[in-house]
């Protein structure tokens, strides 16, 4: 697998550098999850019903224990349906009701047969 690497600082992709604005293997993999989980639903022209429904279906949800498996299960749906990903080993995120932060940590096993970990915070 091949990807476009983004700047660190503005999320941007990279030009100018030949094959080192490029990432290989579990790097792509790791970036092609966070870049998946960053798209929004109605954001790409292309496909507007592709991305994370943040908008439709997370934002305004409350902390309850239903409402965070909901969540959970619309972020692995995204992750696992990511090209290089073969599975996922562990699951785990939190929802904090005074900053209304959601965050996770997940593990994955990919096509290389390599673990990688990747965590977000929304």
């Amino acid at each position: 697998m091949r990807y476009r690497r983004l700047d660190p600082l503005t999320g941007e992709p990279t030009f100018g550098s030949n094959n080192q604005n490029f990432l290989t293997s579990t790097d792509a993999i790791a970036q092609a999850v966070q870049t998946r989980l960053n798209l929004l639903k109605r954001e790409w022209w292309e496909d507007v019903n592709d991305g994370l429904p943040l908008f439709q279906n997370i934002l305004g949800s409350s902390g309850s224990p239903n409402n965070l498996k909901a969540i959970d299960q619309i972020y692995k749906k995204r992750i696992l349906e990511t090209t290089g990903v073969q599975s996922i080993d562990s699951f785990t995120s939190e929802f904090n009701p005074q900053t209304r932060a959601y965050s996770y940590v997940c593990t994955l096993t990919t096509i290389y047969s390599t673990t990688i970990t990747t965590t977000g915070v929304l």
